[in-house]
């Protein structure tokens, strides 16, 4: 007698959720719940914005998810303090950044093509326990607008009570790219960071430009701006003022955003939460945003979830064929702890002045190319990122 596969389902359709639906379509029967259509996320504002950087890809490639073709990729990361370029490191693995209007649309409909069931609906906190009954497994997907159910918080990981950063993102056309083509970082002390980054639309490529503004720096000026001729206008007098390399670059005529909605302003306050708990003697667990929230300042959001949609994914399997139950969900824990904490530690430091001892490392980058190199690599290998700023002694 063959057994029924057990019911799962998965709330929200950004990168936790996506990668899971693909991991586990066929070993379990998904039920994907969103609350907008593809052609609703397709033709809406941007989200945020993501690089994918090489241990991400390959899960993708893993877990059969869409290709992007012959796309342009990342190759490294450019790093600049103050108006002093340091250097270019190399990345051991390209990178990619899909405007996620795009992947994410993209994606849902692939996976509809290939038997996965979307439900369009909102759940909130009320109609999630009427799902607890329904399925054999919830996972809270929802991102980075809190999870749909009381898990606990991790207090020694949540530092912070407020924001620590303004982010303002924008896609634009009309900026040449830098070269090789690469991640731009510029931290300007005091005031926050621009990310600069090449990226695939549905428009063709586009330069992001994110800036990370501490709030109330001279760098917060994107207040009360609503149109994207303002927003375009203040991305380009911001340039000019702060980023004098970056404007150098800037076509006047023809910069502008790739369309009406390609900007966006928000913040968050990082949280990071215990991803599992008990409703109702069933098991329930997180993933993704909802329950390991990062700052963005280390581009870690969309990599650590596909991490731990990975580890959730090879968990399930494990215990395939037992009761889902605190065991299960401790396991999962297990497995994603020591991640999350190196992720989350890095960040909160990226967030505060850099330490001495990693001010030292940057400038050595500068002399030596291996030691370039090694930088860029952190935000690919977070765990190299953590050892090397949290650690007081020298990694090699």
């Amino acid at each position: 007698m063959r057994l029924l596969k057990k019911r799962l389902c998965i709330i929200g359709s950004g990168v936790a959720g996506l990668h899971l639906a693909y991991a586990l379509r066929n070993d379990f029967n998904i039920t994907v719940i969103e609350r907008k259509s593809p052609d609703q996320i397709r033709r809406g504002r941007i989200m945020s914005t993501q690089v994918h950087f090489g241990p991400t890809r390959n899960r993708e490639t893993r877990f059969n998810m869409p290709k992007w073709g012959e796309q342009p990729l990342i190759k490294s990361i450019h790093i600049t303090i103050g108006n002093q370029k340091l250097f270019v490191g190399k990345l051991q693995e390209p990178a990619l950044s899909v405007d996620q209007r795009l992947y994410y649309s993209h994606s849902i409909k692939d996976l509809i093509e290939k038997g996965v069931s979307f439900r369009l609906e909102k759940v909130d906190k009320e109609s999630v326990e009427v799902l607890i009954d329904e399925f054999d497994l919830v996972i809270d997907c929802t991102g980075k607008n809190g999870s749909l159910l009381p898990f606990s918080t991790e207090e020694d990981l949540s530092l912070f009570k407020t924001p620590q950063r303004k982010c303002i993102v924008g896609y634009f056309t009309g900026i040449k790219a830098d070269t090789p083509l690469g991640v731009g970082v510029t931290v300007l002390p005091g005031l926050g960071e621009m990310f600069e980054i090449p990226a695939v639309t549905e428009h063709g490529p586009a330069t992001i430009m994110f800036v990370m503004a501490i709030p109330n720096s001279d760098l917060d000026v994107f207040k009360g701006i609503k149109s994207a001729k303002e927003f375009t206008l203040k991305m380009r007098s911001t340039a000019q003022q702060f980023f004098p390399e970056i404007h150098n670059r800037i076509d006047g005529k023809n910069f502008a955003l790739c369309d009406e909605n390609s900007f966006l302003q928000t913040a968050l306050t990082p949280i990071i939460r215990k991803p599992y708990l008990m409703v109702k003697n069933k098991l329930v667990v997180g993933c993704g945003d909802s329950v390991f929230l990062n700052d963005p300042i280390t581009g870690q959001g969309c990599n650590l979830s596909s991490y731990c949609a990975e580890q959730l994914y090879e968990t399930l399997m494990e215990y395939k064929n037992s009761n889902w139950d605190v065991e299960t969900g401790e396991s999962y824990w297990n497995r994603t702890k020591q991640y999350v904490k190196e992720v989350t530690e890095w960040t909160n430091a990226m967030t505060k002045p850099l330490p001495e001892h990693v001010v030292q490392l940057l400038l050595q980058g500068a002399q030596d190319q291996v030691k370039a190199n090694e930088i860029a690599e952190w935000f690919a290998n977070p765990t190299k990122a953590y050892e090397a700023f949290i650690s007081t002694t020298t990694i090699h």
